[in-house]
């Protein structure tokens, strides 16, 4: 049961800055890379990394893990260990010339799910064989996800 939880807790924080963007629409609209770019003068991240998206990854998933029953600091940890993931996953599809918000299977995907899962491994308990089923349904439910909340207008593209 826990690790449904923290499927879910891991689709929260993934999902959190979509939700936030489509709620609070330019405000904290400010990019973490502040608009800098790496020396290939590509930006470090882009535009679609904002401010606003790892505050609601921050706050809403350490609430939700409250909610479900799984340590706060839990949540937090899956929240900033997500957010990680994901700038690692920009930062890499930027120097591979992919635009923001553009698809790259596995780079999108693997990160926002791998990183928190190994931060929190000791935490949760979870085994080895956990840590590996747990991201390979994330990658499956963050495919099904994307092109249902695309085709509900919530996300800007599918994946």
């Amino acid at each position: 049961m826990l690790e449904l939880k923290i499927l879910l807790l891991l689709i929260i924080s993934n999902g959190a800055p979509i939700i936030a963007r489509n709620l609070l629409g330019r405000h904290l609209d400010l990019p973490v890379d502040m608009g800098a770019h790496y020396s290939d003068k590509r930006p470090l991240f882009g535009p679609s990394k904002t401010i606003r998206g790892v505050l609601a990854a921050l706050i809403v998933t350490p609430i939700c893990s409250s909610i479900l029953g799984v340590d706060w600091f839990i949540g937090l940890m899956i929240a900033m260990y997500a957010m990680l993931g994901d700038l690692i996953s920009s930062f890499i599809k930027r120097r591979k010339g992919i635009e923001s918000s553009g698809m790259a299977f596995g780079i999108d995907q693997i990160p926002e799910a791998l990183l928190p899962l190994l931060a929190i491994r000791s935490l949760a308990g979870l085994s080895w064989f956990d840590v590996v089923t747990l991201v390979l349904v994330f990658v499956a439910l963050e495919l099904i996800l994307s092109r249902i909340l695309f085709n509900l207008n919530i996300r800007n593209r599918p994946y």
